[in-house]
């Protein structure tokens, strides 16, 4: 999962070498942490958050099993 959000954002923003994804799992749900420059936040949320809101639902899509949760933050 990581790879594939790391993926989209690098192929979006300016400086993909400050394109960093981590993951950590609470409670059973799995948060992927995307972290970019601050001039390139915008590209990655897209108009109306439509781009974030499309690697989220990537992200859901490729969950292991539907009881898993997974959550994408934006830094």
């Amino acid at each position: 999962m990581e790879n594939l959000i790391g993926y989209i954002a690098k192929s979006l923003v300016d400086d993909p070498a400050q394109v960093k994804v981590s993951r950590r799992i609470a409670s059973g749900t799995t948060i992927i942490e995307l972290h970019v420059a601050q001039e390139d936040t915008g590209r990655v949320i897209g108009k109306g958050g439509h781009v974030a809101n499309a690697m989220r639902a990537l992200l859901r899509a490729s969950a292991d099993n539907k009881n898993n949760r997974v959550i994408l933050k934006i830094i």
